[in-house]
This record gives structure tokens, C-alpha cells and sequence, in this order.
């Protein structure tokens, strides 16, 4: 599947600047704890994509500026990054929108697909060097499946394939939570913890059998679809092998969609772990609720977009927030970027500014202590409201703002 296009990033060591001496560190929510990151000459993530039903939203958005930070912060401290993202383009929600439309699934997938490009291009986030949709990975999950199978963690329910948790000694230690919790999350975020047959109520479906008037790919089990966790946990696998560096994405994700992909790749390879650290960026609400296609109460990146919206006052009005944290969308976050933006714009357009040395160091120590995209935000602020006399400063300011926060001023 086609990425989108990348945006040059300027290099602060091309301009004097040392390459910083400290490391990444961020929360992994298994741990419950900030832990430095140790990539080695190449750092790996894989963030989970969109399910192609409807537009980017602004939840999308900030979770996906989240990583684009990581993979900015990785690229400044000398690692290549190695970024894989997938996108859902069969599932049961993109299926039932396509019903309800009138639309060919297909057709549903790729248009929503090519509107989430265009988002990300316009907020600048760095594109993964493989995206990889679920249609043609099939053979990858497939080729998983029958390793489970092999090792004897596959059992059928009526021509579906489940994965028993009981095979994973370490089920649970991505989330951290126990199964009372799980229990009505599971329920909650696609699982099947009622249907009668099931050796355990969270064993997860792996392969589903075609129903009727839906698509199907032949498999060793039968003519089906994948189901969604055994997804993410191939695609990683092929591109990333076992142990990178970190996986990403909501924290609606943790449990079960982390949880379960974390198992499967684990029993499947014989191997420990899947990634290093989950880390999950905060839910962002309107109205008082999460923002999310089922409640149907969004706010789209294209509308913005459409509406004149400059997309780096988008991309700051995310950023103004800290990416752990839940937090509701309201017309003063946009009213303030907005604002924020001129007068960054301002201060780099100047004869001279304060030196800029000194930010460049906060700015990184900010961010490379769990993404404090605000405190790196508020440090720009008191950089711009200052005068003075080094005429190197504002160019060096701009180069900052580009290379670490994204921001094209």
C-alpha cells in the first residue's frame, strides 16, 4: 500500500548544534513506569492505523502526532527509524458502513484511505516506511495462524479460529490489567466473551468464516477473513521481527487490541517480547464523551482543513497538550494555536532574536522526558516574547521548531 509523502526535516546538527548525550524515555503502560528507550543504530515502531470507514478525526490526529514526535525525537538523537503502520481495510465497522452507504467496501476503504494521506501530509507527520493494509497481508497472517496452529493454540468455534490466552504465560503484562478489568473491555472493543463454545471468554477470534455477502480468502482453515489483533501482530513481525522498539497507538488499544497481538506473536514465534514498550497516547472528547466514529461526535482534519484552517495551528493546538492525556476539544484550543503561530512566526521572521542555544537544550529535554510537547511549546513562547541581538538566532529558531515539533513556520 501506497505511504504518503515525507517533509524534509532539517537536521540541528547540520546547523552546530551536538547530538544530545540523553535518551528517550517514555511510559510504558504495562510497567507503569518512564523508561528510557535503547534502540540500537535503528530504532523500530509500529503504530496501528486507521480502519478506513469514515475521515480523520481529531483523536486520529493526536495519537498520530504523538509518534511522529518519537520518530522525530529518535531521528535527532542520530537513530534511523524504521516505522510500520498498518491500516484495517476489512473489518466488521468498515463492512457495515459500506452496507449502509451503498458503497463497494473497497471503494469505502481506499477513499477514506486517501483522505487520511492527504491529513497527514498537511500535518506533517513522517510517513512509515512500510504501510501495509490488512487485504494484502493476508498471506502473512495466514502464514501465523498456522504457526499457532502448529504449536497447538488455535482451536474452532463453527468454522471460526480462536486463539486461547492460556497459551501465553504472560498475557496481561502489556496492559497491566487483570481479568476483572478485561472482562467489560473486551465485551466493549470487539470481543465475543459470551459466545457459547469459547474455552475461555477472552479468547480471542483469529480467523473468521465467511458469512454471507461478505469478502472471504481461502486459508488452510477454511474460507474466511482475518480477525483484527493477529493483523498487527503479522505485519510487525515481517517488517520489524520481535523485540523492537516500541508499539504505539490510543489507549483504547491496550487492552484488548496490544494485549492480544502481543500473545499471539509471542506463541507464534517462541519468542519474548513483541515490543520492548506500549506506549498510548490520551483520548481526546467533545461534548463530554470521547471522540469516536460510533458516537458519531468528531471533528474531521479535512473540515478544518476545508475550512481554511492552517494546519499547523492544527497541528499546535494538538500539541498544547500533553499526549498521555485525556483532554476535550474545544474552539479556544484552535483560537490560541492560532494566535501561538503568528507570533512564532513572527519572532523567526526578525533581524535578530535571543541566542538560540539555550532553547534548542530545553526544547530537547522537554521532549526526550516523555514527549512534553507543552513545556517545549511554552519554552518557544518565552524564546519569541524576548528581544535581542544574535542574528543567527531566529533562522536556528525555525530549524528547532521544524526539526523536533514539526512545525513549518
Amino acid at each position: 500500500m501506497r505511504s504518503w509523502p515525507a517533509p524534509q526535516v532539517p537536521s540541528l546538527t547540520d546547523g552546530g548544534f551536538a547530538v544530545p548525550a540523553h535518551r528517550l524515555r517514555l511510559h510504558d503502560t504495562g510497567t507503569g513506569t518512564l523508561s528510557p528507550t535503547s534502540p540500537g543504530e535503528t530504532a523500530g515502531m509500529y503504530v496501528c492505523g486507521i480502519t478506513p470507514y469514515d475521515a480523520t478525526h481529531l483523536g486520529h490526529a493526536n495519537t498520530y502526532l504523538a509518534f511522529d514526535l518519537v520518530n522525530r525525537v529518535w531521528r535527532d538523537l542520530g537513530h534511523r527509524v524504521h516505522y510500520v503502520q498498518n491500516a484495517t481495510d476489512v473489518d466488521d465497522p468498515l463492512l457495515e458502513r459500506a452496507r449502509q452507504t451503498g458503497v463497494d467496501w473497497r471503494e469505502l476503504a481506499e477513499r477514506e484511505i486517501e483522505l487520511f494521506r492527504e491529513d497527514m501530509t498537511a500535518l506533517r507527520v513522517l510517513p512509515p516506511d512500510q504501510y501495509v493494509g490488512a487485504v494484502e497481508a493476508i498471506p502473512l497472517i495466514i502464514e501465523m495462524i498456522e504457526k499457532l496452529r502448529a504449536k497447538d493454540a488455535t482451536y474452532e468455534v463453527e468454522g471460526d479460529v480462536y486463539f486461547p490466552v492460556a497459551a501465553d504465560p504472560s498475557f496481561g503484562s502489556v496492559s497491566g490489567l487483570g481479568r476483572a478489568a478485561m472482562m467489560p473491555l473486551f465485551a466493549e472493543r470487539g470481543g465475543d466473551p459470551g459466545r457459547e463454545g469459547k474455552r475461555d471468554p477472552l479468547d480471542a477470534l483469529i480467523w473468521m468464516a465467511q458469512r454471507p455477502g461478505e469478502p472471504g480468502w481461502d486459508s488452510p482453515f477454511g474460507r474466511g477473513r482475518p480477525g483484527w489483533h493477529v493483523e498487527c501482530s503479522a505485519i510487525s513481525i515481517e517488517h520489524l521481527g520481535m523485540a523492537f522498539d516500541v508499539e504505539g497507538g490510543g489507549s483504547d488499544l491496550a487492552f484488548p487490541h496490544h494485549e492480544m497481538g502481543a500473545s499471539h506473536a509471542q506463541v507464534a514465534t517462541g519468542e519474548h517480547p513483541h515490543a520492548r514498550a506500549y506506549v498510548h497516547a490520551g483520548m481526546v472528547g467533545l461534548d463530554g464523551e470521547k471522540m469516536s466514529k460510533s458516537r458519531g461526535n468528531l471533528v474531521f482534519v479535512s473540515k478544518l482543513r476545508r475550512a481554511g484552517t492552517d494546519p499547523m495551528a492544527i497541528r499546535l493546538a494538538l500539541l498544547a497538550h500533553h499526549y498521555r492525556s485525556d483532554w476535550e476539544w474545544t474552539q479556544s484550543d484552535l483560537d490560541e494555536a492560532r494566535a501561538r503561530l503568528a507570533r512564532w512566526r513572527e519572532a523567526v521572521q526578525a533581524p535578530a532574536a535571543p541566542p538560540a542555544g539555550a532553547l534548542v537544550d530545553e526544547v530537547r529535554g522537554h521532549l526526550a522526558r516523555d514527549l512534553d510537547a507543552p513545556a517545549a511549546l511554552a519554552a518557544v513562547d518565552r524564546w519569541a516574547a524576548q528581544t535581542g541581538t544574535d542574528p543567527s538566532a531566529p533562522a536556528q529558531a525555525r530549524t528547532l521548531i521544524d526539526a523536533l515539533l514539526g512545525i513549518d513556520l
